[in-house]
Parts: C-alpha cells; sequence; structure tokens
C-alpha cells in the first residue's frame, strides 16, 4: 500500500526513520530539561516547537504560512522571551527522599485526588454525551493527566542524576512508581488526544490542548514544587504576560491557518491605492480651499436690497 493509506509502507522509508529519531532526541532533550530547570519555563517554551514546525512547513512543504501565521510567529517569539527574563525559581530537590516528601504535601495530593476524579468523570459520563460534540471533553483528560505525567518526568530525572552519581537508584521503590505512573499518563493522553484529533479539526485541538495543557502543569508544579512561593509581584506578571503572548501567538497560527489573506477581507479605505487616496485627498482639500464669502447668504440677502433700495 501507499503511504497515507493506513498501511505499513512508510516502515521501508529511510525519512521515516530519520524523523522518528529526530523527535526522540528532542523528547530525550525535553526530558533532561525538566531536570534542571521550573517546568512552569520548559512547559510554555514547548510553544516553540510549534513555531518552527510552521516555519520549516513553510520553507520545505511549501505551505503557506499567512500574515496571521506570521504575527502569531512573532507573538510566540515574544512571549517566549518575557517568560525566561521572569522564569520562577523552584524549591531545590536533589533526591528521591526530598521528591517523596514533596508527593506526600497534602496540596500535592488534594490536586492529584482532584485530577483523577475529574478525568474520571470527564471519561466516563461527560465522554459519551458530549466527547463528540464539545472539544474540550478529551482535551481536558489529556491536560489534567498530563500535569501528573510532567511531575513522573520530574521525578524520573532526580533519580537519572542520582543514577549517574552512583546511588543506588535502581533499589528505590519511588523511582518504579514514577516509571509505571508516567507510562500509564503518557498512554491516556496518547488516546484520547488521537480521540480529540479524529473527531475535531487540528487548527482547533492544538491551541486548546496547549493551553489547557500548560496551565495545568503550571498549577501542579506551584502546588507541588512551591514555584510561585517567593516570586516578586513584576515576575509574576511577567510571567503571566509572557505566556498569555504565547498563547495569542499559537491561537493566531492555527486558527487561521486556513484561511487565505485576501485584500478583500481589508476594511474599504486600505483597499483603494495609495494613488486614488492621494487624488481623492488632493480633490477634498482643493474644494475646501475654495475662496467663500466672508458673510453670510442671510447678510449678503439683505445688502443686496438695501442697495437696490439705495439706487432707487
Amino acid at each position: 500500500p501507499h503511504l497515507g493509506q493506513g498501511g505499513h509502507a512508510y516502515l521501508q522509508e529511510w525519512l521515516w526513520w530519520a524523523g522518528l529519531l529526530c523527535m526522540g532526541v528532542g523528547e530525550a532533550a525535553n526530558f533532561a530539561a525538566y531536570a534542571f530547570a521550573p517546568a512552569t519555563l520548559v512547559t510554555p517554551l514547548g510553544a516553540l516547537s510549534v513555531l518552527v514546525s510552521a516555519v520549516l512547513s513553510s520553507t520545505f512543504l511549501h505551505e503557506q504560512l499567512n500574515v496571521h501565521g506570521k504575527i502569531g510567529c512573532i507573538l510566540s517569539i515574544l512571549g517566549s522571551t518575557v517568560m525566561v527574563i521572569h522564569a520562577p525559581q523552584e524549591e531545590e530537590i536533589c533526591s528521591l527522599e526530598s521528591m517523596a516528601e514533596k508527593l506526600k504535601d497534602p496540596g500535592f495530593i488534594v490536586f492529584a485526588v482532584c485530577v483523577l476524579v475529574s478525568s474520571l468523570l470527564l471519561i466516563f459520563v461527560a465522554g459519551p454525551r458530549y466527547g463528540q460534540r464539545n472539544v474540550l471533553v478529551y482535551v481536558s483528560v489529556c491536560s489534567a493527566i498530563g500535569s501528573l505525567s510532567v511531575s513522573c518526568v520530574k521525578g524520573l530525572g532526580i533519580a537519572l542524576k542520582e543514577l549517574f552519581s552512583g546511588k543506588p537508584v535502581l533499589k528505590e521503590p519511588l523511582g518504579w512508581v514514577l516509571l509505571v505512573c508516567l507510562v500509564i499518563c503518557i498512554s491516556i493522553q496518547i488516546n484520547y488526544l488521537n480521540k480529540a484529533l479524529d473527531i475535531f479539526n487540528a487548527s482547533v485541538v492544538t491551541p486548546v490542548y496547549y493551553v489547557l495543557f500548560t496551565t495545568a502543569v503550571m498549577m501542579c508544579s506551584a502546588i507541588l514544587f512551591k514555584e510561585w512561593q517567593h516570586m516578586v509581584v513584576d515576575n509574576i506578571i511577567g510571567t503571566i504576560s509572557g505566556f498569555l503572548t504565547i498563547v495569542s501567538g499559537i491561537f493566531l497560527l492555527h486558527s487561521f491557518r486556513d484561511m487565505p489573506f485576501t485584500p478583500s477581507i481589508l476594511p474599504l479605505f486600505l483597499q483603494q491605492g495609495r494613488t486614488n487616496l492621494h487624488a481623492s485627498w488632493s480633490t477634498d482639500r482643493h474644494q475646501s480651499c475654495q475662496h467663500q464669502s466672508l458673510l453670510p447668504s442671510e447678510d449678503k440677502d439683505t445688502q443686496s436690497t438695501e442697495e437696490e433700495g439705495g439706487s432707487v
């Protein structure tokens, strides 16, 4: 079978294997980033992958990148820059024992229970009723479970750092528990994200998923790692402003991807050429600058009547 017909002919293409390898390297680098940087910073910067994909698709695949997409790319870059400048600082976690203490925090336990209960309600109650009509149902499941998967990735990153330093991490049960939880969370995410993409347009699913997923991860990181506890007001405002700027850019980049940008959608005064505008402006100016009598018309009539009467 040919490519795109549901077969497995793509396994014989070297380009597919090269793409798979590049994706693996990128995910490994993203995995490592969670071990060295706050999740509140790493997750929103994932929007840059969307930006790079759009630019490369426009360059090599000759896909159209309209004005809305270009503005969205610029907004994503600006928002990412603002978030890097005002990045929060998380509490230092150097061992799995510290991670275990964080996981026992009552605030995180309440958050995790709320995520699990809401996800079960969305899957078994809201999904059969509204899943085919509302994009938020399955995307919310992916986003909520994704916040827990990021926490698992963070813990596994700490375990790998300890493993490379020579500590007996393989004997710690927490590392294996985090690995099992990560596999389960990722499986649920992939399943329901594919469901959402199968039902709705990708231009709708992608920005909604990015916003909900990033918001859930930022909430989970703020509760688990206390990233926002020691931030000053200007850094909080800067982080939120950068995130909202990225959201605006992603929305413009995806929601108007298939909308052609033609002069017909411009306002009427922008559709006219500069020559026509200059000509009409000159005409209006010439008419407005013609000599007019200083006296009103009524005064002119009165004056002419008096002159006729005097001459008689």
